[in-house]
C-alpha cells in the first residue's frame, strides 16, 4: 500500500469564502481531485518540500537518481514555443506535454522529468498552472500566471506565444547586457594582474639598486617602492580582507535597507546608471504589458511586475503605485513622483490608461527603450576601449617611469661628471 501524504491546501468555497487546511492522499492528483469533489476552488495545494523542487531530495539528485527539475531560459523558450504549436494544432493539451517531455530527456533530463511530472499531475485532475507552479525553478511566476489567464480564456496557444515572444526579448536583452559588462569587466582583471605582478614581481628587483645609490630618489619612484613594499608584505592581509568584505556584503545583503542602497547605486552610476535605468524601465514596460494583454488583471499584474522587477527601488514603488490604484488613483499619480520613471514614460502610461490602449502603449515603451539599450551599449563598447587601454597605459607608464627615471639620472650625472 503506497504511503499517504499530508497536503495543506488554501481554497475558496462557492460563495468565494477562504478555507485553509490539511488533507491526506497518495499524490498531488488526487488530492486535487479530493478537493473539488467538494466544490472547492484550489488557490494554493503545498507538498512536501522535496516535491516542490521536483520530487526529489537533494541527495536523491547527488547520487543521480533524479536529476534536478530546472531548466535555461533558451530551453523554456524552445518547450513554449512547440507546445503553443501544439495545442494550435489541435493536440491535447496533456498528449503535447507528453510528447514534449519524451523529446526533451534527451537534451535535458532534468526539465524532460519536471514536463513527466507536471504531466502526471494534469493526468490527475490537476490545472497545468497548478502544476506548474510547484516547479519554480522551471516556471518562473509570470509563466504560471499567464498560462493561467490562458486558461481562462480559452486562448492558451496564443497566450504561450506572446510568453515565447517575451521569453525571447528578456534573453536578447540579457545578452546584450552581458556583452556590454563582459569587455570592461576582463579589462579591469587584466589591469589588475599586470599592475599586480609589476608591482610585486617586478619593482622589488630593483629596490636593492636603488638603495646603492644613497641618492634622494624623485617622488614618482618612492610613491611606487612604497606601494611595492606593502603589497609584498600584505599580500596575506589583503586576501584576508577582501574575503571579510565579500563574506560582510553576501550578508548584509540579505536585509531590505542595504539592497535599497545597492540598486540606488546601480542606477545612478556615473556611466552604467542610465543604462540599468533603461534596461528596468523595458523590462518592467514589456512585462506589464504581456500580463495585461494576456488578461491577467490590473492589480494582479502590478504584483508580479513588482517581484520580477529585480530592483527593490523599482518593486518598492510598483508596489505602493498598486495600493494607490487599489483605492482608486489611476496608474501615473505614483509613478510621477518617483525619480526611477521618465516623465515621457509617465505621461504614455497616463494616455494608455485613459484611451484604454495601455497595453499597445506599453509595447511602444518597451520597444523605444530596448532600441535607447542597443544603441547606449554601443557607445559605451566603443567609449570604454579607449578608456581602459588609457588607463592601462597610464598605470604601465607611471611604474616604468619610476624605475627607469633614477637610472636616466645616474647616467647623466655619471655624463656629467
Amino acid at each position: 500500500m503506497a504511503t499517504k501524504l499530508k497536503f495543506q491546501y488554501v481554497a475558496r468555497d462557492a460563495s468565494g469564502r477562504e478555507l485553509k487546511g490539511f488533507i491526506e492522499a497518495e499524490s498531488e492528483g488526487e488530492a486535487t481531485g479530493r478537493l473539488r469533489q467538494q466544490q472547492l476552488s484550489i488557490v494554493k495545494l503545498e507538498v512536501p518540500k522535496a516535491a516542490a523542487k521536483g520530487g526529489s531530495s537533494f541527495m536523491d539528485e547527488f547520487l543521480g537518481k533524479k536529476a534536478p527539475r530546472k531548466c535555461t531560459t533558451a530551453d523554456l523558450c524552445l518547450f513554449t514555443r512547440q507546445l503553443a504549436t501544439m495545442i494550435g494544432a489541435g493536440i491535447p493539451l496533456l498528449e503535447a506535454f507528453e510528447i514534449l517531455s519524451e523529446q526533451t530527456l534527451s537534451t535535458n533530463k532534468g526539465f524532460g522529468q519536471g514536463l513527466q511530472d507536471c504531466a502526471d499531475m494534469v493526468r490527475g485532475g490537476t490545472e497545468i498552472s497548478e502544476a506548474m507552479y510547484n516547479f519554480p525553478r522551471m516556471f518562473p511566476e509570470i509563466y504560471v500566471n499567464m498560462v493561467k489567464a490562458g486558461e481562462a480564456s480559452g486562448q492558451l496557444d496564443i497566450i504561450l506565444n506572446r510568453l515565447a515572444e517575451f521569453l525571447e526579448a528578456s534573453e536578447s536583452l540579457k545578452r546584450e547586457i552581458k556583452s556590454a559588462m563582459t569587455y570592461p569587466v576582463i579589462s579591469l582583471v587584466l589591469i589588475l594582474s599586470i599592475t599586480g605582478y609589476l608591482l610585486v614581481g617586478v619593482v622589488p628587483k630593483f629596490k636593492t639598486m636603488f638603495d646603492a645609490l644613497h641618492g634622494e630618489l624623485p617622488a614618482v619612484t618612492q610613491y611606487v617602492l612604497a606601494v611595492s613594499n606593502w603589497l609584498t608584505n600584505n599580500v596575506p592581509t589583503l586576501v584576508v580582507m577582501v574575503i571579510l568584505v565579500f563574506i560582510a556584503y553576501k550578508i548584509a545583503i540579505r536585509f531590505r535597507p542595504m539592497q535599497r542602497i545597492r540598486d540606488t547605486i546601480w542606477l545612478k552610476l556615473p556611466v552604467f546608471g542610465p543604462l540599468f535605468q533603461k534596461v528596468a524601465i523595458s523590462r518592467f514596460a514589456r512585462t506589464f504589458g504581456t500580463l495585461l494583454s494576456s488578461g491577467v488583471p490590473l492589480l494582479g499584474a502590478l504584483e508580479i511586475v513588482a517581484t520580477t522587477a529585480g530592483n527593490v527601488v523599482i518593486e518598492e514603488t510598483l508596489m505602493e503605485t498598486k495600493e494607490n490604484v487599489r483605492k482608486g488613483e489611476t496608474l501615473t499619480t505614483h509613478l510621477a513622483t518617483s525619480w526611477v520613471f521618465p516623465p515621457m514614460v509617465v505621461k504614455m502610461i497616463g494616455i494608455g490608461e485613459k484611451s484604454g490602449a495601455l497595453e499597445t502603449l506599453l509595447s511602444k515603451i518597451s520597444d523605444f527603450y530596448d532600441e535607447q539599450v542597443h544603441a547606449t551599449v554601443k557607445a559605451l563598447t566603443s567609449l570604454i576601449e579607449p578608456i581602459m587601454l588609457m588607463i592601462m597605459g597610464a598605470v604601465v607608464g607611471i611604474i616604468v617611469l619610476a624605475i627607469f627615471y633614477p637610472i636616466l639620472q645616474l647616467q647623466s650625472a655619471v655624463r656629467g661628471s
